[in-house]
């Protein structure tokens, strides 16, 4: 059989999920255990099964990757490096990674294991994939918010480095760009870069100008819910790209989800390698719809970026049309069905005052397009009726499918050994191998001879085993006589042969010996360290957004002032969050230029292109550069800049901040995602200064879609869009306001309705080895910058004269600082 042109990747948060995935057609499947994987809340697997299910999938040709896809915090770094080593030893193919330092950690410490980089380390350029090959990745999952011409670029870039390229085709869509998402935690206590999102972003909210008293007209309420993805008709145009991998979403989902969904890739990739065609049949579109859809979206591939992408009017699974409610009397609801309805289907009905799911228990057809039915709850004429699971598309689990092929041949010769001999059929995946096994000396018969039927019989049961007899010679001399057990002992010791061989190369693999990494030079840890342009012991550090801002923060005593690139840009500086052309654009000399959390590649479909925006333009040569992606930080370094590291990398342990100080980084600025005790650890493991956002409003989201978009048609010019020139925010169920700010490539930035304030723990914050605080005052004014800072600077200074501390700001957060995230 011919080599797929792509893998397809699918998910199993479950065994009888991976057995759906696998009969399905998948080439490899991801999973996770029950700890450091993205999807904590699905049922998972431990160690002892990971083992049986990576046997189980290697015997079928089917890779297994294990997700290891979320920050590390510093008491759980020895843990994740030691459940790599056993699940290596298990039989894991490769490990999916997000945290930096466990990577690199993994690849010195276990050169053999394969490493995939999670989509949770936001690459989406060139400079990340560069970064991930410096790792010692093979793959690179890309971020989901890229052009099919972006793709195509970073395959390229991919395959000259020896690196493959995954893609997601098919499943949820987050809102936030992967692994950059703090709304979870410091909103719903629930970290999504430890794997368990809470969910905000389906949520409803309302969209608020500041400048009118009323929420703006939207088309539904949740505003931060997009549709799913589905790549079906884009297969060719992604293997044309050079995709290495597609993959499928979905550990949380049922096994029906995964069967459906994963049959229906490889029915449509099987047509795209037999040069078929790809077309695709309205009934495959109907079983992706009714495995789980929130609606459908190509997305970003095909430059969907406005409402069209977006799932306004509810975030859960739609399913499919069933019809409407034709007539209510008598207890009885009779619906006029446009797909025919079954005992078990579980159907959603519409009503004006909400919906709700109901199990179809019993119908009456009343026709071949209307049937009658019982319902607990009021609905009436006219209310729609949705199927959102089948009962006819139930997977049913049988742990031994799919089954190896294998052919046989079996000598009964007078006078010889026994002989059996079998041979795995030939099998996309599948290696080849072949076993034999020799019993006892065949003798003549004593009294009833054997016939090749019984033989047959005997041989062919291989119901307990993976394997599928295809087809068996027999050589059988007349008049041979042999017991029946023997002939089933026979068949079972090649069988046991042909397995062990084909696993043979994953059950020979020994743990490497570790040796102790090499420390270089370093020099102790200082209980704080000088700042960019001050020389303040911990020097206070001022994020501003305009110039105005920027001179205040100055004169009020910062240490050092950091401007993003994004509002360094003329005409781009923001006041309170709102774009204005006219504000002062001249900022004070020796400010530090901040490259974004997300910077594309200038190249065709993407925003950095189409709107003329080149961060790294406004970074003079050798110059202190704050960065803020790993990527950002590869380039940097290698162009010998002073590199300090930004918050949405993360750096949330002692192995991760140490591989960035070997890179040369001069400062890294933590994630706020860490409790107190964890910054004090990292420190002590860590020579390089850290720095901590004190004081401000805390970014949690960065979006490729524009949520003022949800206002209206947009002319997709941000440079002169009016929305920008207005202060918006998002209302939640609780009254909070969390303001939006769109930057000049049309990203939306979502911040955290109270304000962080840890000012008031200057001591306890140097003590555990914070040696700089930043202010963010990107939604503050002048007065307000002028206040924060000096608020900034008189607890920096009581801290260090005497050890006391300033009060703490009312109406005010200290993020994770004590609380931490589980």
């Amino acid at each position: 059989m011919a080599r797929p042109l792509v893998e397809l990747l699918a998910p199993a948060g479950n065994e009888t999920c991976l057995h759906a995935a696998v009969r399905a057609g998948a080439d490899a499947v991801y999973l996770g255990v029950e700890s450091f994987n993205a999807r904590r809340g699905a049922d998972n697997f431990t160690l002892e099964s990971l083992a049986d299910a990576c046997a189980w999938a290697h015997l079928r040709g089917v890779r297994i990757f294990l997700t290891v896809n979320t920050v590390v915090l510093p008491s759980e770094v020895t843990s994740v490096l030691e459940l790599v080593r056993q699940a290596w030893v298990a039989g894991v193919d490769a490990f999916i990674v997000q945290d930096i330092g466990v990577a690199a950690e993994v690849k010195r410490t276990l050169p053999e294991a394969e490493i995939h980089i999670s989509t949770q380390m936001n690459t989406h350029s060139k400079w990340g994939i560069a970064a991930a090959g410096a790792l010692g990745a093979k793959r690179v999952t890309l971020a989901r918010e890229l052009a099919m011409p972006e793709v195509r670029h970073l395959c390229d870039s991919a395959h000259s480095l020896g690196m493959h390229v995954e893609v997601f085709a098919h499943g949820a869509l987050c809102i936030c760009y992967s692994g950059q998402c703090f709304a979870s935690s410091l909103i719903g206590g629930r970290s999504a870069n430890r794997g368990m999102c809470a969910q905000v972003c389906r949520l409803p909210y309302e969209l608020h100008n500041a400048s009118v008293r009323k929420a703006v007209d939207v088309p539904g309420e949740h505003l931060l819910s997009p549709k799913d993805l589905c790549t079906i008709d884009l297969l060719a145009d992604l293997v044309a790209a050079g995709v290495d991998s597609l993959k499928i979403e979905g550990r949380m989902k049922s096994p029906e989800y995964v069967y459906a969904v994963v049959s229906t890739y490889r029915a449509v990739l099987d047509r795209l390698v037999a040069a078929e065609g790809v077309r695709v049949t309205d009934g495959e579109r109907q079983r992706l719809a009714e495995a789980f859809s929130r609606g459908f979206t190509e997305g970003f591939l095909v430059g969907e970026t406005g409402n069209e992408m977006m799932s306004y009017g509810r975030p859960n699974n739609r399913g499919v049309r069933v019809g409407r409610v034709a007539s209510v009397r008598d207890g009885l609801v009779e619906v006029e069905c446009e797909v025919p309805l079954v005992e078990g289907d579980v159907v959603e009905f519409w009503t004006n005052k909400g919906h709700f799911a109901h199990t179809v228990d019993a119908l009456d057809r009343r026709s071949s397009t209307r049937v009658a039915l019982v319902v607990p709850k009021p609905v009436g004429k006219g209310d729609r009726v949705f199927r959102v699971r089948s009962a006819e598309a139930a997977f049913e689990d049988d742990p031994q499918e799919p089954r190896v092929s294998i052919e046989g041949s079996l000598a009964l010769r007078i006078g010889l050994p026994a002989r059996i001999r079998l041979v795995t059929c030939e099998r996309r995946g599948v290696r080849d191998a072949e076993a034999e096994a020799e019993g006892a000396v065949v003798e003549p018969a004593r009294t009833k001879t054997v016939s090749e039927d019984e033989v047959r019989d005997h041989v062919d049961r291989f119901g307990a085993t993976p394997f599928r007899l295809e087809r068996l010679l027999v050589g059988l001399d007349e008049g041979v006589g042999i017991g029946f057990s023997s002939l089933h002992h026979l068949r079972a010791e090649a069988a046991d042969a042909l397995q062990a061989l084909m696993l043979k190369g994953w059950s020979q693999r020994r743990l490497p010996k570790i040796h102790s990494k090499e420390k270089g030079q370093t020099r102790a840890r200082p209980a704080a360290s000088a700042g960019v342009g001050g020389s303040a012991t911990v020097p206070v550090c001022a994020w501003t957004t305009n110039a105005s801002c920027a001179r205040a923060a100055r004169k009020a005593g910062a240490d050092a002032l950091y401007v993003p690139a994004l509002n360094y840009k003329r005409g781009e500086a923001t006041v309170v969050g709102q774009r204005s052309s006219t504000v002062d654009q001249d900022y004070p000399t020796n400010v530090v230029v901040a490259l974004p959390t997300v910077d594309h590649d200038q190249v065709e479909g993407s925003r950095e292109l189409a709107h003329g925006f080149d961060p790294w333009a406004y970074v003079p040569a050798g110059s202190t550069v704050f960065a803020d992606n790993l990527g950002s930080v590869y380039r940097a370094v290698g162009e010998r800049m002073q590199v300090e590291v930004g918050p949405h990398v993360p750096v949330t342990n002692g192995l991760t901040a140490r591989f960035l100080a070997e890179g040369d980084v001069c400062r890294i600025w933590l994630s706020p995602e860490l409790s107190l005790a964890q910054i004090r650890r990292i420190a002590e493991e860590c020579a390089v200064p850290l720095g901590l956002f004190v004081s401000g409003s805390a970014e949690l989201m960065v979006t490729e879609h524009c949520v003022l978009q949800s206002e209206g048609p947009c002319s997709q010019q941000c440079e002169t869009c009016p929305r920008r020139t207005s202060p918006h925010f998002l209302k939640d169920r609780k009254g909070y306001e969390m303001p939006v700010i769109t930057d000049c490539c049309g990203r939306s930035h979502l911040y955290n309705a109270v304000p962080l304030d840890m000012l008031h723990l200057a001591p306890d914050l140097i003590g555990a080895g914070v040696s700089a605080f930043m202010v963010d005052a990107t939604l503050l004014n002048t007065a307000e910058t002028t206040a924060a800072v000096s608020r900034a600077v008189r607890a920096r200074d009581l801290a260090l004269r005497t050890g006391d501390a300033i009060g703490k700001a009312e109406g005010t957060t200290t993020g994770h600082l004590f609380r931490g995230v589980s």
